[in-house]
């Protein structure tokens, strides 16, 4: 198990800068709301209403075309196979611009080859309802005009949704791209993209142009905040609740584009490339190719979004935090009697730490140590030394029992047990401003231990070799990674070098 970060020099300086943000729309009783549902409604809502539109097209072909009594097993297979087809095709990814005719040759190639299959799989496993071609030529067609129309209802309803509640956005570069971009955004709310705010870089000699190029743009032109530094981008990000970045050019041809989009994909936005240049038109960048008002438009996706796989990550935590609150209740016992008794009631330390995308979360720990008072818990960095501490805590502490209680952290979801470890907001945000990188880590769930810690960087270590191996592990992420962390975690567990 691990403990805090270090420190970078004049940690205790650290002072916030302010950035200039705009603020979502007011409800009618003067307060805020958020467009668009959350985050994951954002990128889940769309699939979950086109598969629920496939699977009302399928009930009603098998209305129409299925003998009575086929077997279930077949019926349960179609259904399966189709949303594993329609899956693998890219039917179920939100676009800018949906468009039900773009959809009828892959949705009648993919009814063909489903349809195909369950002729020879009937005429296999029930011989009594074998049907032959066609049956299928008319179940296909049947089929694609049921999927094509429930579809098409589909995105009527999303384009009305869109215009009653456009989602926050913000538009990545300068220039006239980015001027008609944002005004085409603004012409057709249909879109469902609000800009809030322009990024623009912060280094190199775009920096200059920014200001002359506000100036020159025409009396017309939509002027909106400009954002510089990437703090500046993530408050506008949290405050603004921003679930869209458009990017006017690719983030590896952008100053700071690559921390951007790492930090934009951390924050769970949406991030679009669109580009006024048809060379990039041709380019793979992961998804149907699709257009904004007539701009070429790709989705970009960052290699760590695998809904899937973090769905099984999280399952894996809770089963094991739950187990291993069971099993080490006992040990947890021992350890609050000796926390009681050697110091006194307050058994619990509760602290703020900044968890994944930047969310804040209290974190459980047995005290070790009682605070002079909330600055000094917020803003002091390390304790170990300290001549305050009783025998019991330095012993939980050396031996890192006293973080036994964020499995229960765990177990809510505030964090996993491996990841980049948390830290304060105070310290998050002096090692944002001067680490590269350090904003990158929150792009995955915090944990109780991580490859930097099983790689002895805990206690007064490089916050910039730290950052730097959490980045490591989100990059290359797997199940086995976390099984393999945790096992070198248990194996060092007793080795007395918590700090």
């Amino acid at each position: 198990m691990t403990m805090e970060s270090a420190p970078a020099p004049g940690a205790g300086q650290a002072t916030a800068v302010q950035a200039p943000t705009v603020h979502p729309p007011r409800r009618g009783d003067g307060g805020t709301r958020e467009l668009g549902g959350g985050r994951a409604a954002v990128r889940f809502a769309p699939a979950a209403q086109l598969l629920g539109a496939d699977a009302a097209a399928l009930a009603g072909t098998f209305a129409l075309c299925a003998p009575v009594g086929w077997p279930w097993p077949v019926v349960a297979v179609q259904a399966v196979a189709q949303m594993l087809l329609h899956a693998y095709r890219g039917l179920y990814r939100l676009g800018l611009s949906p468009s039900v005719l773009s959809e009828v040759p892959a949705l009648l190639g993919l009814s063909l080859l489903q349809w195909y299959v369950t002729m020879e799989v009937v005429d296999v496993w029930a011989p009594a309802h074998a049907f032959g071609w066609a049956v299928l030529a008319y179940a296909a067609a049947v089929q694609t005009v049921l999927c094509a129309s429930a579809r098409a209802v589909v995105h009527r309803i999303r384009h009305r949704a869109a215009i009653r509640n456009p989602l926050s956005t913000l538009i990545v570069g300068h220039g006239p791209v980015a001027r008609q971009v944002t005004a085409a955004l603004y012409d057709h709310p249909g879109y469902g993209l609000r800009p809030v705010g322009r990024v623009a870089a912060s280094t190199g000699p775009d920096a200059s142009a920014v200001s002359t190029e506000d100036a020159a743009a025409p009396p017309d032109a939509v002027k909106l905040p400009v954002l510089v530094t990437p703090q500046e981008v993530g408050r506008a990000v949290v405050q603004n609740s921003v679930r869209h970045a458009v990017f006017t050019a690719p983030p590896e041809s952008t100053p700071d584009g690559a921390a951007l989009f790492a930090l934009l994909t951390g924050h769970g936005c949406r991030v679009w490339l669109v580009t006024g240049d048809t060379a990039v038109a041709t380019r793979p960048a992961g998804g149907r190719p699709d257009h904004l008002w007539g701009f070429a438009a790709h989705p970009l996706q960052d290699g760590t979004h695998r809904p899937v796989s973090h769905a099984a990550k999280r399952v894996m935590d809770a089963l094991l935090a739950g187990t291993g609150l069971v099993l080490l209740s006992p040990l947890m016992a021992v350890c609050a009697l000796a926390v009681r008794l050697s110091d006194g009631p307050g058994v619990i330390f509760r602290q703020e730490r900044v968890g994944r995308h930047g969310r804040p979360f209290v974190l459980l720990k047995f005290r070790t140590l009682r605070p002079a008072d909330a600055q000094e818990s917020a803003t002091r960095w390390n304790v170990a030394s300290d001549g305050r501490m009783s025998r019991a805590g330095r012993l939980l502490r050396r031996s890192s029992l006293d973080e036994l209680p964020q499995l229960w952290n765990v177990l809510r979801g505030d964090m996993s047990l491996v990841g980049p470890r948390p830290e304060r907001p105070f310290f998050v945000a002096q090692f944002s401003r001067t680490h590269p990188g350090y904003q990158a880590r929150h792009r995955m769930p915090v944990g109780i231990t991580g490859l930097a810690q099983v790689n002895g960087l805990r206690g007064d270590t490089s916050i910039e070799e730290r950052a730097r191996f959490d980045n490591r592990y989100i990059e290359t992420w797997s199940l086995w990674q976390d099984a393999c962390v945790l096992a070198r975690t248990v194996g060092s567990f007793f080795r007395l070098g918590g700090s």
